[in-house]
């Protein structure tokens, strides 16, 4: 699913320790039925016709399409039928911790293009919620070392406790920012699936999150290649673009999250429109979901075709507003199309941009208040200092305690210039 678009920037940055946790994305994984068919042959979900009207289906139909509550409802249908199948306990904790991600702001992509979040707090989860992630948690992992302790080389076993450490790796770096903690479990889980790929190398889901490794291995400079082969971690770029290839074109489960990373590593290595063909497919089948189409006007800025970008940007902002991404941040569009304005110092055009932030119906506090000040400093640009100030007061009105509230009492005592 999406989630791995939305820690896109993060996955291609230098810092190895948290790109290693991040790898290990909540993944789904594959049924119960298909897991009950054993380990001898090759495992890919094919999803025929008469599949698309399944309980599994409809509920990732939900999940993603961002309609977190919808697919939690589902899944838990599934659980209640299919109490001590890990598979399904697993499909229900990834879309819990994904809501609740979402939630706290930590889903937006654009947070994750520095460093600095390592040492950043996102908005405080739930306690509730924290609790319940823990409890799934336990309940997978209970059921998976059953089943293992019987077979220690249970496929379907293997492969879904690998998922379940996935997602706890993401729980404990995001919400707990226990970074050497979720480390052990992202480690765990490659190592679960590498296992399941010795035992039945036809079974293609599991090599989202080792050929994700593979690559992410093959970019690190080779001093730290040095450092992480001391915990058994290796691997090349060719190899993980290969498996992530394998994977996003069966049509198992794994299939979208294969697109995505797939998209994001074609990205970084500038192959642009590839990336983007990854993403015009998934916003055909997910249409309620903007973080496709959005990333489709962030390859087009990318590759260069900045009066496309807009376009691209300008129709998820509109798409929004007529009500096709109803709960959702669509107003992250505004802020791309602005940043893409000013980049090309249409300081005009950006200001305009950025105040469409406001306009959305429950905008991100977080996208307000960095608009809010981007805006005031196109405002400075453009020798318009009375908007300037007027931006910069409401900036310190939302939060004061935040870095754009520092650069508001800065700007206040000295306009803005570049």
């Amino acid at each position: 699913m999406q989630p791995s678009l939305l820690f896109a920037s993060w996955l291609v940055r230098r810092s190895w320790l948290p790109s290693l946790v991040i790898l290990c994305l909540p993944l789904p994984q594959a049924s119960s039925q298909a897991r009950s068919a054993g380990s001898s042959a090759p495992l890919t979900l094919s999803i025929s016709s008469s599949d698309h009207d399944s309980p599994v289906e409809v509920a990732f139909d939900h999940f993603y399409n961002m309609e977190y509550d919808r697919a939690i409802q589902e899944f838990q249908k599934i659980v209640d039928k299919s109490p001590n199948d890990p598979s399904a306990v697993n499909h229900l904790l990834s879309t819990v911790l994904l809501r609740e991600l979402y939630r706290m702001g930590a889903m937006n992509s654009g947070e994750y293009a520095s460093d600095s979040f390592i040492g950043e707090a996102h908005r405080s989860a739930d306690p509730k919620v924290k609790e319940q992630i823990k409890q799934l948690v336990e309940r997978a992992e209970n059921l998976e070392e059953q089943e293992l302790k019987s077979n220690p080389n249970d496929v379907g076993a293997l492969y879904s406790r690998g998922v379940t450490r996935a997602q706890f790796a993401l729980y404990t770096a995001l919400v707990e920012r226990a970074w050497f903690s979720a480390l052990r479990n992202a480690v765990g889980a490659r190592r679960d699936h590498e296992r399941v790929l010795e035992l039945n190398p036809g079974y293609v889901d599991a090599k989202l999150v080792v050929g994700t490794h593979n690559y992410v291995m093959g970019s690190l400079p080779w001093s730290v290649k040095v450092a992480v082969a001391l915990i058994g971690l290796s691997g090349t770029k060719e190899k993980g673009l290969e498996y992530l290839r394998e994977v996003a074109d069966t049509r198992g489960e794994n299939s979208v999250d294969g697109k995505v990373v797939l998209s994001l590593f074609l990205r970084r290595e500038h192959r642009y429109d590839e990336a983007r063909d990854l993403m015009h497919e998934l916003t055909a089948l997910y249409p309620r979901n903007y973080l496709f189409p959005l990333e489709e006007a962030n390859l087009l800025r990318s590759g260069g075709h900045a009066p496309e970008a807009a376009a691209a940007y300008r129709k998820v902002w509109q798409n929004g507003r007529e009500g096709k991404y109803d709960g959702l941040h669509y107003e992250i569009a505004a802020w791309g199309l602005g940043d893409l304005l000013r980049g090309q110092k249409d300081y005009s055009g950006a200001a305009n941009a950025y105040e469409l932030v406001s306009e959305a119906s429950n905008p991100d506090p977080e996208t307000l208040q960095k608009a809010n000040l981007a805006a005031g400093e196109m405002y400075d640009l453009l020798q318009k200092r009375d908007l300037a100030m007027k931006k910069y007061e409401t900036v310190l009105a939302e939060n004061g305690s935040t870095p754009p509230a520092e650069r508001a009492r800065k700007h206040i005592r000295e306009a803005y210039r570049e």
